[in-house]
């Protein structure tokens, strides 16, 4: 599939808050290097914080393919795929530019789009949420909907919060949330 315009754009925003950060970020500048109008780029991504929005979603987009790929791998055992899942994102995470670039500003306009993935997080982690959900289903883990849907939103949040700041390597935290996930997904 061809590259579109707003595929460019986007493209260019990602390279430049991971080169000079989000304040640098500017539709003249996205114009310039997308090689399209500020009009054109007002008109295919909106605003700066629609844009912001987009980048972010996009990203989860390529986390949970990853995601996908790994209960893909591990069709017979839920745990498994659990801790395939975790230990793949939170390496995918580690050399992941644009996610340092968003968690480690540290003033000023560079952390607008921190709250995209912390306290205003909600259509992420519902995007999330409901990709463990799909996933989990056909493993039938013998939880009814009342239980299973806080059990997968307590492994993303808790995921999020091991992408946000490691505590160990991806292989370790991949083995300890799937031991608990585990646990409470036996019932």
């Amino acid at each position: 599939m061809p590259e579109t315009t707003r595929d460019r754009i986007i493209r260019a925003a990602v390279r430049q808050t991971t080169s000079s950060g989000w304040a640098a970020v500017t539709m003249a500048r996205l114009a310039d290097e997308a090689g399209v109008s500020r009009q054109t780029v007002y008109n295919e991504v909106g605003s700066k914080p629609a844009l912001a929005e987009t980048m972010i979603l996009e990203e989860l987009a390529r986390f949970l393919a990853v995601v996908e790929q790994a209960f893909d791998a591990e069709p017979t055992e839920l745990t498994r795929a659990i801790e395939r899942a975790v230990s793949d994102v939170l390496t995918y995470a580690r050399a992941n530019t644009l996610l340092h670039a968003v968690v480690s500003a540290t003033h000023g306009a560079d952390t607008e789009l921190l709250p995209l993935l912390t306290t205003n997080a909600g259509s992420l982690l519902d995007t999330a949420k409901a990709v463990v959900l799909a996933r989990v289903a056909p493993y039938a883990p013998g939880l009814d909907t009342d239980h299973l849907e806080p059990a997968a939103d307590m492994v993303v949040r808790v995921v999020l919060s091991h992408v946000m700041q490691p505590s160990a390597s991806p292989e370790k935290t991949g083995a300890d949330i799937a031991w608990l996930a585990g646990r409470v997904l036996e019932g």
